[in-house]
């Protein structure tokens, strides 16, 4: 009985012993892997950074998703009748655009200040990020965590005046005045829309917030800074935008608000703008990685 006692408990130490080597070899396994996988990404970020510092242009396609987000019928609809960006994309784009655009109303919440949110709401003001963003991978902007809507002009606590539209950083949120939100779509070449002007104040914070971490806020950044120095540098082209009054006078209130409004005015009238500032135009169309439908 000792003897077959002491073969057992031999037996046992040596399975356990087995069992042990088996799960540290799995374990170093998966260790490596981990280590393989997160060295792989350090790579590829530094080399696709410094692909973009040399081609102003990220390595790979900005549209890769494992599995494509579907809206709902009565939200497509919106799009197809109101959203004139996604109408003049293709079939495949047109899945892409609908793809962030319920990624960005799925994560953001909407609040009504004396006004019910609906769908339409929306669909119209999210689908204005998606448009800006659509030419550059980093979309989400996770520092905007809600879009607050009131009726018509709302008193700010920001600097206790009557605003039509802000970008409350402290708040995380875009305000908006939803009638102004619906005049900028109603006229489409006034160069004046007030969630493409607000919904660039967002991106521009949000990329300078994660600059070292975005390849998409590289290009924006870096190509606007580019267009900043050119207008330094050349005092005619200079003296030519501010006398001309292509763009209106609060673009030169600050950076902030001139690409604000360099970028509504390069949406709503690209032709026009192209034409009389080819330069500006094309870095404008760089900051945004717009290669595409007629920009």
């Amino acid at each position: 009985m000792i003897i077959m006692y002491l073969i057992l408990t031999f037996l046992d130490s040596q399975e356990d012993k087995l069992v042990e080597m088996w799960v540290s070899a799995i374990l170093t396994i998966i260790l490596l892997v981990i280590i393989a996988v997160f060295g792989a990404k350090v790579l590829f970020y530094f080399f696709e950074m410094a692909y973009v510092e040399y081609v102003k242009k990220q390595l790979f396609f900005n549209h890769i998703y494992i599995r494509r987000k579907r809206l709902s019928r009565s939200q497509k609809q919106i799009l197809q009748n109101e959203v004139k960006f996604y109408q003049q994309l293709s079939k495949k784009h047109q899945s892409f655009f609908e793809h962030r655009l319920y990624k960005f109303i799925d994560r953001v919440e909407f609040i009504g200040n004396d006004i019910a949110i609906t769908d339409r709401m929306r669909v119209i003001i999210s689908a204005t990020l998606v448009k800006l963003t659509f030419g550059l991978r980093d979309y989400q902007i996770e520092s905007l965590e809600r879009v607050i809507i009131y009726p018509d002009e709302f008193y700010s606590q920001t600097n206790k005046a009557y605003h039509k539209g802000e970008f409350n950083l402290g708040l995380k949120a875009l305000v908006f005045s939803w009638k102004d939100v619906l005049h900028g779509y109603e006229i489409e070449d006034d160069n004046l829309n007030l969630a493409i002007h607000e919904f660039t104040h967002a991106i521009h914070f949000y990329y300078l917030k994660v600059r070292r971490r975005s390849t998409s806020a590289a290009i924006f950044l870096d190509a606007f800074v580019e267009l900043s120095n050119m207008l330094e540098d050349d005092d005619n082209l200079k003296s030519k935008l501010v006398a001309s009054n292509f763009l209106r006078d609060y673009a030169f209130t600050n950076q902030f608000e001139f690409i604000a409004v360099i970028v509504e005015t390069f949406i709503e009238t690209p032709s026009d703008f192209k034409k009389q500032f080819p330069r500006i135009y094309d870095k404008t169309r760089e900051m945004l990685n717009f290669n595409f439908m007629g920009y």
